[in-house]
């Protein structure tokens, strides 16, 4: 780490009032030139300590930056993570009003629910599989409190990776007959499919980056619990919404969930 404490909480402070405003703010890496990826993990930390003293729960985790193209984007080799708390899990079918966001899009994915915890290091992909009760497809939107989305890897990590809200299908019992390597994901926006791919894009299956997830929160000290859920990276590239649309997402063998935009 490079920054000083009382930058820390800082910079923590200004993402804080950017999302609770849903008024964006210029590039933390900017405002603090020193700023490394520990730093980043660590204003992160000090948001969710807030929420959580705040009175809410942490539902799951997220992981981001799973594909190739977003990795070579910000000229990175592994995803990031960030957290989802309880208020920002949305019914399915939800309305959910932009004047909330800053400039949110939705991705197609699969969350896995766990029925045992995940505790790094070591955490492999058989751990994942004999730890998961069941699977789903799930919409993320993803939103940014920096500005236009113009973001090194340092400012999505301490922007909680970039998380918004997430909506959830039913959930599907993991059984062996489940490809999630080979599941295609379709999403729509407005009746109209607009991007799709399969699970090899996520790593090179879902699983995967759930293990590294496991793997890569043990230096925290934090364990994935069960009960809790992983939303596991995207299928697609990330879709733009504004007020009026409607999206959804759908992966074979799991079924639909959508949201509508106000």
């Amino acid at each position: 780490m490079t920054l000083l404490s009382g930058m820390i909480d800082e910079a923590a402070a200004l993402l804080a009032a950017a999302d609770a405003n849903a008024a964006p703010i210029g590039q933390l890496t900017l405002r603090y030139p020193g700023m490394d990826v520990a730093d980043a993990y660590a204003i992160q930390q000090v948001n969710l300590a807030r929420r959580l003293s705040d009175g809410r729960s942490l539902a799951g985790h997220k992981i981001g930056l799973t594909s190739e193209p977003m990795q070579t984007l910000l000229g990175v080799d592994e995803p990031d993570f960030g957290y989802i708390l309880d208020d920002m899990v949305l019914p399915a079918g939800s309305a959910v009003a932009c004047t909330r966001l800053c400039a949110p899009r939705v991705e197609p994915e699969v969350a896995f629910l766990l029925g045992k915890p995940l505790c790094g290091p070591g955490v492999t992909v058989g751990d994942v599989r004999a730890a998961t009760d069941a699977v789903a497809v799930a919409l993320e939107i993803v939103d940014s409190r920096i500005t236009d989305w113009r973001l090194t890897l340092c400012d999505t990590v301490a922007d909680n990776a970039s998380s918004g809200a997430v909506v959830i299908g039913d959930w599907v019992a993991y059984t062996d007959d489940i490809d999630l390597s080979a599941a295609r994901a379709s999403l729509w926006l407005n009746g109209i499919e607009i991007d799709s791919g399969l699970g090899s894009a996520v790593l090179g299956h879902p699983a995967v980056a759930v293990a590294w997830l496991a793997n890569a929160l043990a230096p925290f000290g934090t364990e994935i619990l069960a009960g809790q859920f992983v939303m596991s990276g995207s299928f697609t590239a990330a879709a733009f919404v504004h007020a009026g649309d409607a999206a959804s997402a759908a992966i074979s063998g799991l079924g639909t969930v959508s949201l509508t935009f106000t």
